[in-house]
């Protein structure tokens, strides 16, 4: 799937989106996440395809 990002300010309220989403996300595990980019990177294109960002790290790949 290709992601795009209308501009600059779009692109960081996405990642700003992702950070929040994964905080909540470590909060429920209880440890750090060493995969972050990963995780913030499937989050943000199943939210630009309208799914459910993933639940763990790799979810949804």
């Amino acid at each position: 799937m290709r992601v795009t990002y209308g501009s600059v300010a779009e692109l960081a309220a996405a990642l700003r989106r992702a950070e929040a989403a994964h905080g909540r996300y470590e909060e429920e595990t209880g440890q750090a996440d060493p995969d972050w980019p990963e995780w913030y990177a499937q989050y943000m294109v199943d939210e630009q395809a309208e799914r459910p960002g993933p639940a763990e790290p790799g979810a949804g790949t």
